[in-house]
């Protein structure tokens, strides 16, 4: 089979100016992309902020002999993103690629957790996935054609300690992908996730040397790099750490009609092995399938 190849192809990475997001960036471009490299520059809680690392990104690939421009804006601010797609349809006129990489973290436990920290983390997360999209979103229908790469995160689908505001946040990532994916499709749109366990500012102090040696984040990029490529799927959740590459799906199990004559909490507690039996549980494409289900069962099917 042939090589991916992105030539004639624009992509816009954010938070690329190091860790995963370079890696993608750097990947694009060897295999043909024009790259927007985004990077606010901040420190890993967000603060402060220079375009110094997005520049430097830039000059790595222009030295392989490939095209890209820098872009400091905050993926939370309407009239950044504006610019940031502004700037890549001014240099070359058309945005194929969307990579929504951009993220922070203030972990506490949810106890010692300020309500200003959960909501910078939920909007530098989710609505710095959503207002990328929103602003890129027409000039993919309009050519028919774009891929979207989200970012989730295992503290969202599963939960980790001290991540409630960063677990919520990934989780809506997925919830907003889940739609996106639909009102796409007519217009070859694909919309994915990644997943990634990686080696990056976020991760350093929570692993041991060794570990983080073996989860280098270029070994998530082909992922990435697949997922925002012509042969993507749509509504995918990739996870990917470690050269270890696995789909994750959410499932929903058969279930039993209980009736509505009499219904009572007593027959869900008595049924409840029913209602939980993992045989022929099924992963759902759109939310539909579950309505249609709840009417196949009602009418005895």
């Amino acid at each position: 089979m042939a090589d991916i190849r992105f030539d004639g192809k624009v992509a816009i990475v954010t938070g690329a100016g190091g860790g995963l997001g370079k890696q993608h960036a750097l990947e694009l471009a060897r295999r043909g992309a024009k790259v927007v490299v985004n990077d606010l520059g901040g420190a890993m809680d967000g603060s402060g902020g220079h375009s110094d690392a997005a520049k430097a990104v830039v000059e790595e690939i222009k030295a392989m002999g490939g095209e890209a421009i820098a872009n400091g804006s905050s993926v939370t601010d309407d009239a950044g993103v504006a610019r940031m797609v502004q700037d890549a349809m001014d240099q070359w006129g058309r945005i194929d690629v969307l990579i929504a990489n951009a993220g922070i973290l203030r972990d506490k436990s949810f106890s010692k957790m300020e309500i200003a920290d959960f909501e910078l983390v939920l909007n530098v997360h989710l609505m710095g996935t959503v207002k990328p999209a929103k602003a890129v979103w027409e000039i993919m229908r309009e050519q028919n054609y774009g891929r979207i790469v989200v970012t989730t995160s295992s503290s969202g689908m599963y939960g980790n300690f001290g991540q409630s505001n960063y677990g919520a946040a990934k989780m809506g990532i997925l919830g907003f992908m889940q739609t996106i994916k639909l009102e796409g499709q007519k217009n070859n749109i694909h919309i994915n996730a990644i997943s990634p366990v990686a080696a990056t500012r976020m991760t350093e102090n929570l692993m041991p040397p060794a570990m983080l040696e073996k989860l280098k984040p270029e070994y998530v990029t082909p992922g990435v790099v697949y997922l925002a490529s012509e042969e993507a799927p749509t509504g995918a959740i990739l996870t990917a750490g470690a050269g270890v590459f696995a789909m994750t799906r959410l499932y929903e199990t058969e279930g039993v009609y209980l009736g509505e004559g009499g219904l009572s909490v007593e027959e869900v507690r008595d049924n409840w092995a029913k209602i939980s039996d993992e045989a022929g549980q099924k992963p759902y494409f759109a939310g539909s399938e579950q309505g249609q289900k709840f009417f196949r069962k009602m009418m005895g099917g």
